[in-house]
């Protein structure tokens, strides 16, 4: 069963969102939150897989009380993802610095929500499609004057590792790795979970911001 809470300053959609949550054999809504600070007292209390949360709320906005979730250790099991009408690339951007797991747009299919919700409480990285093109061709755009952060762990990577960290910053899943890179289902998952070690990383979405900003992904791998 995969718990789940829901943070935003629109009743209705908090209601809308707990409603089609409920529908599904595999959730259990655990609660809701009006603000980030809610919010974050909610995760605190109820310990959810998965908060679907709001980007502009009253007093501490979504990104802030997704900084405050995944900095705190007692809280790492609880995966962070973003749900909201704003594309803008700061948003995207400022939302997995934070440690969100995910970033989706609020008119994205029911169906597609749910499953993007079990696709976090899994520790995978989802990213709306559109987010994903924006969020490669802002990076590699002006790769000489973006600042290059070379995460703790890096000179420990192979060569291979390092082509499979390049295809999880382009979001793709482990069998889309398999057959981009030849190699089997079990090599690639295992690649990642190294990376995962090896790069102190919470999750996939924490390994793509590391490989855009150590300037792992380039134009050639968009």
């Amino acid at each position: 069963m995969i718990r789940v809470a829901v943070a935003d300053d629109q009743a209705l959609v908090r209601a809308g969102f707990c409603v089609l949550l409920g529908t599904a054999h595999d959730f259990e809504v655990v609660g809701e939150a009006a603000d980030g600070d809610a919010a974050v007292d909610l995760v605190v209390r109820e310990r959810p897989d998965v908060i679907l949360m709001d980007i502009r709320m009253p007093g501490l906005n979504g990104v802030e009380a997704t900084e405050r979730i995944t900095a705190d250790e007692r809280l790492a099991s609880t995966r962070v993802l973003i749900v909201t009408t704003f594309d803008l690339d700061e948003y995207v951007f400022d939302a997995l610095r934070a440690g969100a797991s995910g970033f989706l747009l609020k008119d994205t299919l029911p169906d597609d929500l749910l499953a993007a919700v079990r696709v976090i409480a899994q520790g995978e990285a989802l990213l709306a499609p559109s987010v994903t093109r924006r969020l490669m061709a802002e990076f590699v755009r002006q790769p000489a004057t973006r600042p290059v952060t070379q995460p703790l762990g890096l000179d420990m990577l192979t060569p291979r590792e390092i082509e499979v960290w390049a295809a999880v910053a382009r979001v793709l899943s482990n069998e889309e790795i398999a057959g981009t890179l030849f190699m089997s289902y079990a090599t690639a998952k295992t690649h990642v979970s190294r990376l995962l070690n090896k790069l102190h990383a919470r999750d996939r979405a924490q390994l793509v911001m590391l490989a855009y900003e150590a300037g792992v992904v380039s134009a050639a791998s968009g």
